[in-house]
């Protein structure tokens, strides 16, 4: 089946292609219940409920929520109550995921320190000047 508007179903391997993942990802979200495609003769078919909850899964993934964090964000979706509750809790979300990259940044920062410091106590040991490029190869 192709893609001819968000209206019409979809095969497994044209959603695979669509969304640019193999179709094991998409048998694993089938199989931890968050797809559920229509089955005709054994072929997978998903609408567009489907799409926009796979669309949605990858994008909590690309911004680094746990699949339960994002699972827990679309399961709010309530048309009669609007999307309020919902983009706060994608608000603090991101919030949090923010202040844990900062962290990990200034550890890394850290250790980029750590390890020129190291290398450069070990070439003056050997009787060797520290190499002037490895402080710009680090960005520092």
């Amino acid at each position: 089946m192709s893609k001819n508007n968000e209206n019409d179903n979809i095969s497994i391997s044209g959603l695979a292609q669509e969304f640019d993942i193999t179709t094991r990802t998409i048998r694993f979200y089938e199989e931890k219940g968050l797809l559920k495609p229509d089955r005709n003769s054994g072929n997978r078919s998903y609408n567009a409920a489907d799409r926009t909850k796979l669309k949605l899964i990858l994008r909590g993934k690309r911004l680094g929520f746990t699949l339960d964090e994002t699972l827990g964000i679309i399961n709010m979706y309530d048309p009669a109550q609007g999307n309020t509750g919902q983009l706060q809790r994608m608000i603090n979300l991101i919030r949090d995921k923010r202040k844990q990259l900062e962290l990990q940044q200034l550890d890394l920062e850290g250790m980029m320190l750590d390890l020129r410091d190291s290398e450069e106590r070990c070439l003056q040991a050997m009787g060797e000047q520290p190499d002037s490029n490895a402080s710009s190869k680090t960005g520092s």
